[in-house]
């Protein structure tokens, strides 16, 4: 794998993780979430009371949460090794993250419950974000593979 490959899964990702930002923000708009789940996850790692509003958690949770996004989305191209993947495929990618982290490490660190304890809206509205994440991030990574053809 070459520099360029892991530049073009970090930018699949990023674009990918701002299409599944929009998702979370409407499952907030509509009133399915209270807050993101990346800002629970900021105020679990930071110092003070693990539920409690921090300053810059905002600013922060929004770093962490496109870290992760482009982290994945290079990791994705890593074992894709830059060929095309149907986008089932990375739907199922999506969801793995999904499931691996809400119900891993995410209830592990306690900044949420496991999926089966959650509150109903967020759940739904994960798991659809993560399937947009998957679709985006394969569309994306494709077309890389695409103009490399041509």
């Amino acid at each position: 794998m070459t520099g360029r490959g892991l530049v073009e899964g970090g930018v699949s990702g990023a674009v990918a993780t701002a299409a599944m930002s929009a998702v979370m923000l409407a499952g907030s708009k509509v009133g399915l979430m209270k807050d993101q789940p990346p800002k629970h996850l900021v105020r679990a790692a930071l110092p003070g009371h693990s539920r409690r509003r921090k300053p810059g958690e905002g600013v922060l949770a929004a770093l962490a949460h496109f870290g992760f996004g482009v982290t994945a989305g290079a990791m994705y191209r890593l074992v894709s090794r830059g060929r095309r993947t149907p986008v089932a495929v990375g739907v199922g990618y999506g969801l793995a993250i999904w499931l691996s982290s809400y119900e891993g490490w995410v209830p592990g660190v306690t900044a949420l419950p496991p999926i089966s304890d959650d509150r109903p809206g967020r759940p739904a509205v994960m798991a659809a974000a993560h399937v947009v994440y998957g679709v985006i991030l394969t569309m994306v990574l494709n077309r890389f593979h695409d103009r490399d053809d041509r």
